[in-house]
């Protein structure tokens, strides 16, 4: 899947991020022109399950702790211990900042770097892709490489 401009090109109303979780700083304000962005690039790819970004009104990042995004992963998944993004279908983003963290050092990443891919990585769930499958997987990988580098 490539990037093409969406034949019904429909911004939700707003797409907001908000910090929930207090030990890891973040410009938040930053990240919420990031989104802003990342939301416009994810509205151009072709085809998406019913185009799912489309129908939304309203996109929330929420960025919270570690413990929390563990509360959410067990009554949601049902799966123990914090994840670095899970997002819902009524449009809320969450990212596990303390994971994104983590992640960043282990691949070598910043922390900005990596919160930018879980953004990107929740809208494209948003707009319908999956990544359950190697296959789907590896497309959404390079989907949001895509973006993320056009976004620079």
């Amino acid at each position: 899947m490539g990037l093409v401009s969406h034949p019904k090109f429909v911004a939700p109303a707003r797409v907001s991020v908000r910090n929930l979780q207090r030990t890891i700083r973040v410009n938040v304000v930053a990240l919420q022109k990031f989104a802003a962005k990342a939301l416009c690039a994810c509205l151009k790819l072709n085809g998406g399950e019913a185009a799912g970004l489309t129908k939304l009104h309203e996109i929330s990042v929420v960025l919270v702790s570690d413990r929390r995004m563990s509360q959410l992963h067990r009554q949601f998944l049902g799966q123990c211990g914090p994840t670095d993004v899970l997002t819902f279908e009524h449009g809320e983003v969450f990212v596990s900042v303390p994971t994104a963290e983590r992640n960043a050092r282990r691949f070598g990443n910043s922390l900005v770097r990596e919160m930018r891919l879980y953004i990107i990585h929740g809208l494209l769930h948003l707009h319908g892709l999956d990544d359950r499958t190697g296959r789907s997987a590896r497309e959404m990988e390079k989907m949001q490489a895509k973006i993320l580098a056009r976004l620079r």
